[in-house]
């Protein structure tokens, strides 16, 4: 199983617009093959910053099964207009288990 970690930051006032489009587009990535779970997180610090956590059975699920999909263009035109700038994408593997 990998993590897929992506810091976001949503263009200043579009939050509250932001979060409801995501509540809709939650169904797009669930419903996706080797998807197990995801979780958005609104910073606490920094109004418009989120982190996005998602774990996907491996990399290819994500970055091919995913990404290469007709979902995926649908996931990009209910969210992408929100990030200024856009984000950076990063895998990990889990090291251990505490």
């Amino acid at each position: 199983m990998i993590l897929e970690a992506v810091m976001l930051q949503v263009k200043d006032g579009m939050e509250q617009e932001y979060e409801e489009a995501f509540r809709q587009a939650s169904s797009i990535i669930s419903s996706m093959k080797g998807y197990v779970s995801h979780e958005l997180h609104r910073c606490m610090e920094v109004k418009g910053k989120y982190l996005l956590l998602v774990k996907w059975e491996s990399l290819e699920d994500h970055t091919i099964g995913f990404r290469q999909s007709p979902e995926y263009q649908e996931w990009k035109r209910v969210l992408h207009h929100f990030y200024d700038p856009f984000p950076t994408v990063e895998h990990f593997d889990r090291v251990s288990l505490f």
